[in-house]
């Protein structure tokens, strides 16, 4: 014997009628055009953005001698040199009204070694003298012109050694850069009379100290 429904579970409880009218509207909506605020003028108002400015970067000058000497290692040809750097002026004194003694040393090898000999015939100190907005006037080069033929013996353990006294620059001057330029004679061999010509370039920066 079959069951009837009773006409009330036939009809659609006043829950589900509200849901489904509520789908209706959203997919009326959804297809009825653009939606405000895709319109134009409708659409969120930004505030304009400001672009900063980067601030300069300040570079430190400088000071290869900060710590009291240096040691620079150079290569020319078949010779190898080692180069110490000094200022018997403490940092804080070298400023630009004063002498500003440099001193080095420098003792070379050979490599292939043949028992050949290794000379400095002449050895030129070039200043250039920087300050906030360039370059500034520079002093004249130093020069030692070797007195001996053929030059400096300066094959280790044999050394030379000079000081070159900087004088007054430019009293808006921030750092000086050294160019030392070595030229060497190689003997080609132990017993001959005929050398090779060598050059050996190396650049040393120091800090010029403001004024007390």
């Amino acid at each position: 014997m079959s069951k009837q429904l009773s006409p009330a579970s036939n009809r659609p409880s006043h829950r589900a009628v509200h849901a489904a009218t509520a789908v209706a509207l959203v997919l009326g909506l959804s297809a009825c055009g653009t939606p405000p605020w895709e319109q134009p003028g409708m659409g969120s108002s930004s505030s304009p953005s400001t672009s900063k400015t980067p601030k300069p970067t300040v570079s430190a000058i400088t000071n290869e001698l900060a710590t009291g000497s240096a040691q620079h290692s150079l290569v020319a040809g078949p010779a190898t040199l080692t180069v110490d750097y000094w200022s018997t002026l403490s940092m804080d004194a070298w400023t630009a009204d004063v002498n500003k003694p440099v001193s080095f040393s420098l003792s070379g090898v050979l490599n292939p070694d043949d028992l050949q000999a290794l000379y400095l015939s002449r050895v030129t100190l070039t200043t250039t003298v920087h300050g906030p907005d360039g370059q500034l006037d520079s002093p004249a080069p130093f020069t030692d012109q070797s007195t001996v033929s053929p030059g400096y013996l300066i094959k280790a353990p044999y050394s030379y050694s000079q000081t070159f006294v900087l004088p007054e620059v430019d009293s808006t001057a921030t750092g000086v850069t050294l160019t030392i330029t070595y030229e060497l004679l190689v003997q080609t061999t132990p017993t001959s009379a005929e050398y090779a010509k060598q050059t050996a370039v190396d650049t040393l920066t120091i800090a010029i100290a403001p004024k007390p």
